[in-house]
């Protein structure tokens, strides 16, 4: 059978007779195939597998528990053998062939009326595989195809009008590979992207032309666009019948706002879909080899935005502080931490611009790292970690626990970040 003799179509079985004649796990497959299609499906088999037992003891499917009969193909709309015997299979197929009834002959795909292809879901989009015949080849294709959807490689995105909806997507610390497969294939799926100055902005570049991107970036005191606005975007744009994604640094409820956005949204009756992101709280500490947390060093840490909330924070060196987007108030996060019995030897290390080509560690003390960050030029978007676990990273210089060890490291490559898992 040529490729040019195929007729690619889909069969809709809700609610009619199929027939599976066959006991084994061949037939189980396709027997579960055709439940999923709402197909009435009738088995026919002197033994049955263990999962056609399942099945037939649930009352899914009705079992025949006998050799084939020719009488068996009256009146189904549709017919899948797979006996494992070549005799049988083909007795079935010329059968159902004198009925006119399609048939899938699984002993001999060249003589078979039909063929069932590699078959995969992502979202409501079927995916459907013939390869010639060979089976391996074609689940291997629709595997593929399945993942590219699933990633965002290929183009997900409704075309026809649908129900508008948000989706507060977590894009990570900037690398476009620290996005999730969730948040890269709603981002693929987008007609308008709201988006924060931080996060994966390289893929910003990969939006179909037409799909919108609206930028409401901040800075630290510098607030363009309101959250109320923000807020206010988000549910227009959903309520025209748009897919939006609001793009974000991080994870949206990781001191990002998601949490308000997703409220304001369900209080004018929008579906809001939140996808978690990778944190650059954890995540940035650790492309510069630190963790927040490390057996002997420190058994848990606290995540702050300034120096306000540190009188509520343990001040001990083995309780690791992060602080996000600290680096105006600094200088008053040191002393406010020394003020609470922090000593001035504790470790500080700050990170700027975690996981891009322009990341720059500075390792430092508490008392040492204010005037350090001025001297240096340090910038946000930085994170900074104070605590015994700086020790461990792989850019603290081998004096570190000497008197004076204090280090700017510019512009490490790639190459030597230190990733977890």
């Amino acid at each position: 059978m040529a490729i040019q003799d195929i007729y690619p179509t889909a069969l809709r079985l809700l609610g009619r007779p199929v027939l599976v004649v066959g006991g084994g796990r061949v037939a189980a497959r396709r027997a579960k195939g055709l439940l999923d299609a709402g197909a009435r499906v009738t088995v026919v088999a002197p033994v049955a597998c263990p999962a056609l037992h399942e099945l037939a003891d649930a009352g899914l499917v009705t079992w025949e528990q006998r050799t084939y009969r020719p009488s068996d193909v009256d009146g189904v709309w549709f017919v899948q053998t797979a006996t494992g015997n070549p005799a049988v299979d083909t007795q079935v197929s010329a059968d159902a062939e004198a009925q006119r009834t399609w048939c899938v002959n699984a002993s001999d795909h060249e003589a078979s009326a039909a063929w069932t292809p590699a078959v995969a879901v992502v979202d409501d989009v079927q995916i459907a595989v013939n390869a010639g015949g060979d089976p391996r080849r074609a689940m291997a294709l629709r595997d593929a195809v399945a993942t590219a959807l699933e990633t965002g490689d290929l183009p997900l995105r409704r075309r026809r009008a649908h129900r508008g909806s948000v989706a507060l997507v977590g894009g990570g610390p900037g690398d476009t590979g620290l996005i999730t497969v969730r948040g890269r294939r709603l981002l693929g799926q987008a007609d308008v992207v709201v988006a924060d100055r931080l996060g994966p902005r390289e893929l910003l570049n990969e939006l179909a032309p037409d799909v919108r991107v609206i930028e409401v970036g901040k800075t630290p005191g510098h607030h363009p666009v309101p959250q109320s606005e923000i807020n206010r975007i988000l549910v227009d744009e959903a309520l025209q019948g748009h897919r939006v994604v609001r793009l974000k640094g991080g994870d949206p409820y990781v001191l990002g706002r998601g949490g308000e956005e997703a409220e304001h949204c369900r209080q004018h009756g929008v579906e809001v879909e939140v996808v978690s992101g990778v944190t650059s709280a954890i995540s940035v500490p650790a492309a510069a080899g630190i963790p927040v947390t490390h057996r002997g060093l420190a058994k848990g840490f606290s995540v702050v935005t300034g120096h306000e909330e540190l009188s509520e924070v343990p001040a001990r060196a083995d309780h690791t502080i992060v602080l996000l987007m600290g680096v105006g108030a600094l200088r008053d996060s040191a002393s406010a931490l020394a003020g609470a019995g922090l000593p001035g030897d504790t470790p500080v290390g700050i990170v700027e611009n975690g996981y891009l080509p322009n990341q720059r560690v500075t390792i430092g003390t508490l008392g040492s790292i204010a005037d350090q960050a001025e001297a240096t030029g340090v910038a946000n978007p930085a994170v900074i970690v104070i605590g015994d676990v700086v020790r461990v990273s792989p850019f603290a210089p081998s004096h570190f626990k000497t008197a004076d060890y204090s280090t700017t490291t510019p512009n490490k490559p790639r190459t030597t970040r230190v990733l977890t898992p």
